[in-house]
């Protein structure tokens, strides 16, 4: 097989116009070549495309969460658990857009030596994984009601008379500068935990995983995923608050009033005049605390704004629901049927051991497996959902300062600048307030901002490579694998798409087999969440990616692709709950499929079709 290439990283150029990007981003992320062996390591690693987490280009605040995963999954990996084979994930940036690569340990004998650690470590965690996970849950509410309960000051034209006859000592000035540096150390807490349990959640998976291959050598990963399928999370509870939403409007007798329209301030004045659509309203406002903190994208941008900032989206999800009920169709996911799938093929396999002490490992690591997933899918809704949605809008409460003293025309305009670079303004604003003189950044800000809103729409209007650097002969990173369905097949058919003059030209390509079963319908390509109100019953998603926020789309769709992911992203874990097919981590399919067209899929195989 030919050797598959990618770019060399230093020869990706810089778009026109947007020469000095690098600027807008931390020092340490742009490839570079004025630093020999920095260099050297640059172009002798392989780098992949994080479209699973990134699906368009960071904006400069938003670099904030790569950031602290950047830490966080390190660390863990490298100090913490001292897991064997790989030090942490190292990150790059080219055109803003985000490339990562695991750092193997290469020395046989340093990873002997950390497999009495690893052991200690992590075994603990295992051996402990409920109780601490119990105690992961509390601290994790806890900062969520720290950020909550954090107020951002406004700054008065006169302190209040306690300052002096209680004799405080403290400016507002002093507590906004510490308000802002409080929430940057909340978000960075918050990720420290997010990483406490996942690399161990994962390890579990593959580990498991990788004693099936030993064992069963012609076993697809996909089998081993359908063995730990069928458990509930609480990731699915913000859409079972919307079933249950429909239900009630059914059942109250203002379902047509519900599905009139998805202005909720019209909603409410059309309802307040009924008992039966008080009722409704009372169980609506219920389940916005806490499950309406679901981002409408990955909530890894300031642009993923959640169902309480936006309440049309679930009130659109509701009105689908209510479809679903008066054509009779349930609105259950198919739970006991994929249980039983479940309990079918594990028996299938565990059969096929033929030693008691094989037998053992395989039930001792099945049920390590079952124990961990569900804080894989659970830490999602804390993290990337409630926490993050809570987040954005205290930065917002920060930038209507900004605004305020004329740095910043519009409060949007505050993610274009980098977190450091938010304190700098901070001081210059108190300073000049403290002076009562004008804040040197109105000159300043306006016009760099101007320029990044530009470079922001040209690297929006780039496409990226998915990978750059020397593809390895082995890829066996299990997270690479799992996770973002990076394999030396996907590669190879990314490389072979790549170097396609004219992608119209294609008509059959493969991903990642995700969920099995095979279906044929029309292609729907939703690339936001403002795209998926146009899916129709039985049409085929293509996506970069999913969220969980998308949950209400899969009870409408036969299948689902994406450019990103593997067995245990968020598109694959759905679609085998729902039963149904999907394809990940095909690197293009967003690219290469249109809307409208009629595709086969193989959720078994990986392969996509173009019906012509």
């Amino acid at each position: 097989m030919a050797k598959v290439q990618f770019p060399n990283p230093h020869d990706v150029e810089t778009i026109p116009g947007t020469e000095g990007w690098e600027r807008m981003y931390p020092y340490q992320y742009p490839f570079v070549t004025d630093d020999p062996e920095r260099k050297a390591y640059e172009e002798n690693a392989f780098w992949f495309y994080d479209g699973l987490h990134y699906p368009e280009p960071l904006y400069p605040f938003d670099t904030i969460w790569d950031e602290a995963w950047f830490l966080a999954l390190s660390q863990y990996n490298t100090r913490i658990f001292s897991v064997p084979p790989v030090f942490g994930v190292d990150h790059r940036m080219i055109n803003g857009y985000l490339y990562i690569t695991p750092v193997p340990v290469k020395d046989p004998e340093v990873i002997q030596s950390r497999i009495a650690h690893f052991m200690e470590r992590a075994g603990y965690y295992y051996e402990n994984w409920n109780a601490l996970e119990a105690k992961w849950e509390q601290k994790m509410k806890q900062t969520i009601a720290d950020l909550e309960a954090l107020e951002i000051p406004k700054l008065p034209e006169m302190e209040d008379l306690s300052v002096v006859k209680e004799g405080l000592g403290e400016s507002t000035g002093y507590k906004l500068l510490k308000a802002y540096d409080n929430v940057i150390d909340l978000g960075i807490r918050c990720w420290q935990y997010h990483f406490e349990f996942l690399n161990l959640g994962y390890a579990a998976y593959v580990t498991f995983l990788d004693f099936c291959q030993k064992i069963f050598p012609d076993i697809p990963p996909q089998r081993v995923t359908q063995m730990i399928s069928g458990i509930d999370v609480i990731m699915y509870q913000p859409d079972e608050e919307l079933k249950n939403l429909a239900r009630r409007a059914v059942d109250l007798g203002v379902d047509a009033e519900v599905r009139k329209g998805t202005d909720y301030e019209a909603l409410k004045a059309s309802l307040g005049g009924s008992d039966a659509g008080k009722q409704w309203l009372a169980a609506f406002e219920k389940a916005r605390y806490p499950w309406f903190n679901v981002s409408t994208g990955t909530g890894w941008y300031h642009h993923d704004r959640s169902w309480n900032d936006d309440l049309s989206v679930p009130l659109s999800s509701i009105g689908i629901y209510i479809d679903k009920l008066h054509e009779g169709n349930s609105l259950e996911r198919p739970m006991e049927a994929v249980q039983q799938e479940r309990d079918r093929i594990t028996a299938e396999y565990r059969n096929l051991i033929s030693t008691d002490e094989d037998r053992a490992t395989f039930d001792q690591l099945l049920g390590t497996a079952k124990t961990v997933f569900p804080y894989v899918e659970n830490h999602l809704f804390y993290v990337e959902h409630w926490f993050h949605s809570v987040f954005w809008n205290k930065i917002r409460e920060v930038a209507e300062i900004v605004k305020e003293f004329g740095i910043i025309e519009d409060v949007e305009d505050i993610w274009y600048l980098k977190r450091g670079e938010i304190r700098d303004v901070l001081w210059d604003v108190v300073t000049a307030w403290a002076t009562n003189v004008k804040p040197r950044g109105t000159y300043t800000w306006p016009k760099e901002i101007d320029w990044r809103r530009g470079v922001m729409k040209k690297f929006q209007e780039w496409s990226p490579p998915p990978a750059v650097g020397p593809a390895p002969d082995v890829i066996q990173e299990p997270f690479t694998v799992v996770l973002w369905g990076v394999t030396n097949e996907s590669l190879k058919s990314w490389s072979d798409i790549q170097n396609v003059a004219n992608l119209d030209d294609i008509d059959s390509f493969k991903g990642f087999p995700g969920s099995p079963g095979s279906v044929e319908g029309k292609a729907r390509v939703c690339r936001t969440v403002a795209d998926i109100g146009q899916l129709e019953e039985g049409e085929i998603l293509v996506a970069p990616t999913t969220s969980p926020s998308w949950a209400p789309v899969f009870i409408k769709i036969k299948a689902c692709v994406t450019d990103v992911g593997g067995v245990m992203s968020h598109a694959a874990i759905v679609c085998r709950e729902y039963g149904m097919p999907a394809i990940v981590g095909t690197g293009h399919a967003t690219k290469i499929i249109k809307t409208g067209q009629m595709l086969k899929v193989n959720g078994t195989t990986g392969e996509v079709t173009i019906v012509k």
